[in-house]
């Protein structure tokens, strides 16, 4: 999928989750197209204070955590890092290797939860992630 078509994906979501559609919200969908790895808070908010020197950090993290919310973004916690952003890949369900020092994210398609993972009392799950932080072979 092509930059522009992943904005108004992105944007397409937003709306379809009753948010009104700024300018502001266009380049913040469109920050995370245009970086291909993570983002923290405070990257984001250097980016988009360039074009909106009112926005406040409160806003941007409020707006991100929200983007996480609906899927828009996935986020990620770096031991060193800490809270970190970038766009889903929604593509097909899939998990993650995530390397603790270049932050490089490799995909992988087993899921621990396709083992039969006995879960106590009537507990339903309704989404989940499996995260793997290690170092990549480059890393090594």
């Amino acid at each position: 999928m092509d930059k522009h078509s992943k904005v108004l994906e992105m944007v397409n979501t937003m709306s379809r989750n009753g948010w009104r559609i700024t300018e502001q919200r266009k380049r913040l969908a469109q920050i995370f197209v245009d970086h291909d790895g993570y983002l923290s808070p405070k990257d984001v908010y250097d980016q988009l204070s360039q074009y909106y020197p009112n926005v406040s950090f409160d806003t941007v993290y409020r707006n991100l955590r929200m983007l996480s919310e609906m899927g828009v973004l996935e986020h990620f916690y770096f031991i060193d890092g800490g809270l970190k952003f970038r766009e889903s890949c929604n593509a097909h369900h899939h998990h993650h290797l995530i390397c603790v020092n270049c932050e490089k994210t490799l995909a992988f398609d087993d899921c621990p939860m396709d083992l039969g993972v006995k879960l106590p009392g009537s507990f339903k799950i309704l989404r989940h992630r499996f995260e793997v932080y290690g170092l990549c072979e480059e890393c090594q």
